[in-house]
């Protein structure tokens, strides 16, 4: 078809079913109406007899200022048409909106006629407005047009007639369609323009041919035939308007696939599979290789949104997300998936960063002074594949740039088309709305993960009771990061408190409550309290922040439950205690390597508000043995249950020459090569046992002798262990809480002194009330001996026991 041939007024293409809701008038080149319709009655008012040798302008506004209809075709086309919808006057005065289509028909020697097909923009804007990709996939034919006589002979027809069957104007004017065309079964379709000659009426009719040039390849056709009227209102032809089925079916085949395919996108919530599962969608349905490439930061979630920007600005930087070919290995592509891609200035890709919308290129121009000549590395990939033909559609989602899409034929010959564009746009606004969830969730995985381990302990401060080693490996992106936690925290008396938690739920609110949670035992152990009296209280503050968010209006419940073990270590004893709280129980391998798992009361888990009390469990360790905290997400996996994802950790952990940084690495090696479903947390010590030497312990009487008693062991012990510097201060420590001892129990009265990487004085007795430090006033005998050890000592407190209590304070180690 050429630039003359058709003028659609309004920019819209006409659907199949529209050409017979249409109203056709034929009009000849000084823009008189020379044939009438009864639709054309019907929608202007106007009959045959009125129409018929009358002016064009019944339907073309502004025609009589033109000389030809030629001309007035001509100005249309320099102005643009007219925007939007034309309006034409009704014969009862009042204006119809209306879509305009003309298209040019000819004759005998040359002469030339203008088809008017007019249809009311009324009934056809709701398919107007519903005109989504899909829609728009199937209404961008072209009108084959031929005018019969009532003998059924051709007299007129447009150009596009012989691009749907082969048959050129020539050996079509003045012959039937039985004599043109004998292989379409021409008699059905012959039958039905009799029919319109007879009734006046509009008849659709489908029909199947064979091309007659080129490859045999079968087409189908829908014809609608109107009859034609004179100014007599008889009927003088009939007017056959064929569109080409088709490509249109060939669209529905591929929008079914599409429709049934697109349950693939966006599976899971990782950009780069969703990324790749395009690339392959592309391949199977109409590229032979297809490349998609996201702008840096989307698969990390980072960073404010790109937006598309006029040409001059620089442009983002693009890493390869996805990949597909015919060919085995993808050997179009220059990058790898996950390599960075460079954009050249003047290319395609560049273009489409620029103004926002697609570049299909039918033909790729690989002469001399285009954009390829300054990219070799892509030049010489275009040339050794063979592409011939591209389309590069941008992913965009709220006018945010997600990245591009790159699709390509190599070994398919056939050039793309817009109906090949449409529907790759289609395709990859399917993809954008996947990727742009998937990039929100990355993003808030991000800052989830970042908020985890900004959360987590940096260094793990051991002391001389334990050596560790840790590891933390959050979930996959599927499911998100989870509230793990781990802890090593020093307690008095040289001792170490050892924790490992998991709060219910992934994303921000588990990390955020993660370390609430790690600072409420902070505290807690702070108050050096028994393992099972500290899950007592934390029980309290998980069930209190769940009141607190359950009351929150704008939020959901953030915290919904905890699993937790804590344990205590003794150095100077050897003596572990430890509690769980609905956790896994710790792992335990001897000296000689032999693993085995604490046989530990379950416990219900933290928040849970059951009231069932936690219970503890003391052991004994030998020196060297190692004691291995870890959460659910280390034991459980997609394939396996608890107890062999247990027998695996202790298998991995039994290998005492190991150190424990390689042991926890090959605790952590255990798990699938897919990311876990859940956090996985590991705490590995070795333990130490504190030399008897180091630790001195006398029992004093409760009498006044007790003190000066202890004021002497005291100095004697600090000039053995070459401290004399720390005797005045420990002496008046020692002083202080014997006499606070003797005062407010009945029992013997212990002392313990204990050198390990400060000094601790430890007095024990059997009353139960706690010390309290108060401000002594001027007149007061009592209540300053709290406030001397608190100025002598780097810090004080005290912790129960079984039969009573222990006050320690401990002092920094001088020459």
């Amino acid at each position: 078809m050429t630039m003359t041939d058709e003028v659609t007024l309004g920019h819209r293409e006409a659907h199949p079913r529209e050409t017979s809701e249409s109203a056709i008038a034929m009009v000849d080149e000084r823009g008189k109406v020379v044939a009438w319709t009864q639709v054309a009655e019907l929608l202007l008012g106007y009959s045959a007899g009125d129409a018929v040798g009358g002016s064009a302008s019944l339907v073309l506004p502004d025609a009589e200022e033109a000389p030809t209809t030629l001309a007035f075709v001509e100005r249309c086309r320099t102005q643009n048409g007219w925007p939007g919808t034309t309006a034409v006057r009704h014969r009862n005065g009042h204006m119809l909106d209306i879509n305009l289509r003309m298209s040019k028909v000819c004759g005998y020697g040359g002469s030339v006629r203008w088809l008017l097909s007019v249809s009311d923009v009324g009934p056809l804007a709701g398919r107007a407005m519903s005109g989504s990709a899909r829609e728009s996939l199937l209404i961008r034919a072209p009108f084959g047009i031929s005018v019969r006589d009532v003998q059924l002979r051709c007299t007129w027809v447009n150009d596009t007639m012989e691009s749907h069957d082969g048959i050129s104007r020539d050996r079509r004017l003045g012959r039937r369609f039985t004599d043109a065309l004998p292989g379409a079964k021409p008699e059905a379709l012959e039958a039905v323009m009799r029919q319109v000659l007879e009734s006046g009426t509009t008849k659709v009719h489908e029909y199947r041919t064979w091309l007659t040039a080129g490859p045999l390849q079968g087409h189908t056709f829908t014809a609608s035939s109107f009859c034609l009227q004179g100014a007599d209102g008889q009927a003088v032809g009939v007017c056959t308007i064929t569109v080409d089925l088709t490509e249109t079916r060939r669209v529905r085949e591929r929008l079914a696939v599409l429709g049934q395919a697109g349950t693939r996108l966006g599976r899971t919530l990782d950009v780069m599979q969703t990324s790749q599962e395009l690339a392959d969608l592309a391949v199977t349905l109409f590229a032979d290789y297809a490349a998609v490439d996201l702008e840096q930061s989307v698969p990390f979630g980072e960073g404010p949104p790109i937006h598309f920007g006029p040409v001059g600005e620089r442009l983002p930087a693009f890493r390869r997300a996805g990949v597909a070919s015919i060919h085995q290995g993808a050997p179009e592509s220059s990058w790898g998936r996950g390599e960075a891609v460079p954009v050249p200035s003047a290319s395609p890709l560049a273009y489409v960063l620029h103004t926002g919308t697609s570049h299909l290129e039918p033909i790729v121009d690989t002469g001399p002074g285009t954009w390829i000549d300054r990219d070799p590395v892509r030049a010489q990939k275009i040339h050794e594949s063979g592409m011939h033909s591209l389309m590069v559609v941008p992913i965009r989602v709220r006018h945010a740039l997600l990245g591009v899409a790159l699709f390509v034929r190599t070994g398919n010959p056939a050039p793309f088309q817009e109906v090949d564009l449409l529907l790759a746009e289609e395709l990859v606004s399917r993809a954008a709305m996947s990727l742009d969830i998937a990039r929100q969730y990355a993003r808030e995985q991000s800052v989830a993960l970042a908020l985890q381990r900004h959360l987590l302990p940096h260094s793990l401060g051991t002391g001389l009771a334990v050596e560790a080693a840790s590891r933390y490996l959050p979930a996959d992106i599927d499911h998100g990061v989870g509230g793990d936690w781990f802890d090593v925290i020093p307690l008095s008396g040289a001792r170490v408190a050892l924790v490992v938690g998991d709060v219910v739920g992934h994303g921000i609110k588990a990390a955020a409550t993660m370390g609430r949670l790690r600072t409420a035992v902070h505290t807690l152990a702070d108050m050096d309290l028994p393992p099972d009296e500290l899950l007592t209280h934390l029980d309290d503050t998980v069930q209190r922040l769940a009141e607190e968010d359950a009351d929150a209006l704008d939020a959901t419940p953030a915290v919904v439950g905890a699993t937790c073990v804590y344990a205590v270590y003794d150095p100077v004893t050897r003596k572990c205690t430890v509690a769980g709280a609905g956790h896994p129980p710790p792992a335990i391998v001897d000296p000689q390597g032999r693993a085995t798992f604490l046989e530990l009361p379950t416990g219900t888990p933290l928040g849970t508000g059951l009231g069932v009390p936690f219970e503890a469990v003391e052991l004994e360790l030998p020196e060297g043995s190692l004691l291995a905290l870890y959460t659910d997400g280390l034991i459980e996996t997609r394939d396996d249950d608890i107890d062999v994802g247990m027998q695996r950790l202790g298998k991995a952990l039994a290998e005492p020459g190991r150190s424990l940084e390689d042991l926890c690495t090959g605790a952590m090696d255990t798990l699938p090569c897919q990311g876990p479903r859940d956090d996985a947390t590991l705490l590995v010590v070795r333990t130490r046992s504190l030399s008897p030497a180091h630790v001195s312990s006398w029992t004093l009487p409760n009498d006044r002798t007790a003190v000066r008693t202890a004021r002497h062991m005291a100095a004697r012990q600090l000039t053995e262990w070459g401290l004399e510097g720390l005797e005045d201060s420990t002496t008046v420590i020692v002083s202080e809480l014997v006499t606070n001892a003797v005062r407010h129990s009945d029992g013997p009265v212990r002392l313990r002194l204990i050198r390990h990487q400060v000094l601790t004085c430890e007095v024990s007795d059997n009353d139960l009330c706690s010390p309290r430090l108060r401000r002594a006033r001027t007149g007061d005998e009592n209540g300053r001996g709290l406030c001397m050890v608190t100025q002598l000592s780097r810090r004080w407190g005290f912790r129960s026991i079984p039969d009573g209590k222990v006050v320690w304070a401990e002092q920094d180690l001088v020459g």
